[in-house]
């Protein structure tokens, strides 16, 4: 049982002596972070083709769907840049 104490004493003596090592380690590991993307708006403030009334000319009514058009193919583009935005 002597023996045994002895030993250990002599053991731990042994790690008091030294100093101990620090050293700083860089880990680079790749984190999720959430995606913000600002949010579309639901409607579109005004369809130009919604204020067209059956009397209008041919030409009003062709002007305002070619507008109406180009209305959808913004907010298409707006839809589909925001849902790549996170990829």
């Amino acid at each position: 049982m002597k023996l045994l104490l002895i030993g250990m004493a002599v053991i731990l003596a042994g790690c008091a002596g030294r100093e101990p090592e620090v050293r700083t380690v860089r880990i680079e590991v790749p984190v999720l972070v959430s995606c913000y993307t600002p949010e579309v708006e639901v409607e579109v403030p005004h369809w130009t083709a919604a204020s067209l009334k059956k009397s209008d000319s041919l030409e009003v009514k062709v002007r305002a769907l070619l507008a109406e058009r180009r209305q959808r193919m913004g907010y298409e583009r707006e839809l589909v840049a925001a849902s790549t935005a996170c990829r």
